[in-house]
């Protein structure tokens, strides 16, 4: 009886992990497109994020902390290199929309120095490992591609590669992005956008997919493609 409710206690906080780093990371996002930030260092800050918790716990590090030193270092790492200021000012704003932004005082240097503090602890746990390969420049690779199999017509009548990055944009909401291989995760991007305009491209000998990205199999596909549509189903739990 006791094994039953440990692991029915497991599952319960597990579940509560994932909504709260569904959230973190919207806040990751969301405070990115207010800072300015590129497509590629908010997936950065999310990634740097999602590995650190791989192997902290949400019992013992503040996640909201996390994601701002995220942020900040996604900037150096990627040299599009942001201001603790700002990053201070937008994230405030974000927690209390009516308020004004922090006076250079106490709370605001004590907030810096934790920031500052948190930066050094996500690259000690990462090993200093800060440098990622995204699926970004993959997708463009197999947008191009299918693009070549569609007329012209069928390309710019459907939104094909507008909702493969928007996809590829929700991926980093969960661990979803640091779990499966930056070329499987663009490809199944391409083939849930596709799937959703009912999209069909010519058959070879071969598969388009196959010929784009040789070692993705149709399983591995449909386990990425189910992980995706969970991070909806939990958008709609986090709302």
């Amino acid at each position: 009886m006791s094994t039953q409710a440990s692991t029915s206690g497991s599952v319960r906080r597990s579940a509560e992990d994932s909504k709260t780093h569904f959230r973190v990371c919207r806040f990751i996002i969301e405070t990115g497109v207010k800072l300015g930030m590129r497509s590629v260092p908010m997936a950065t800050a999310c990634v740097l994020y999602h590995r650190f918790f791989q192997s902290a716990s949400l019992q013992v590090y503040e996640p909201y902390l996390v994601a701002m030193s995220a942020i900040y270092l996604a900037g150096k790492v990627e040299e599009q290199h942001l201001r603790t200021r700002d990053i201070i000012n937008v994230c405030h704003r974000y927690f209390h929309p009516e308020s004004e932004p922090l006076e250079l005082a106490g709370k605001f240097w004590e907030l810096r120095d934790s920031i500052v503090q948190c930066e050094l602890l996500i690259l000690r746990q990462l090993n200093f490992q800060v440098s990622f390969e995204h699926p970004h420049k993959y997708l463009l690779q197999y947008l191009l591609s299918v693009r070549s199999l569609l007329n012209r017509h069928a390309w710019s009548r459907t939104p094909i590669a507008e909702t493969a990055l928007a996809v590829l944009k929700d991926s980093y909401h969960g661990s979803v992005c640091v779990r499966h291989k930056p070329q499987h995760l663009a490809l199944t991007s391409l083939c849930l956008a596709l799937q959703t305009y009912g999209v069909q491209l010519p058959r070879g000998e071969l598969e388009w997919w196959q010929v784009v990205c040789a070692d993705i199999t149709k399983t591995q596909i449909e386990t990425i493609m189910s992980e995706l549509l969970q991070l909806y189903d939990m958008e709609a739990k986090c709302t």
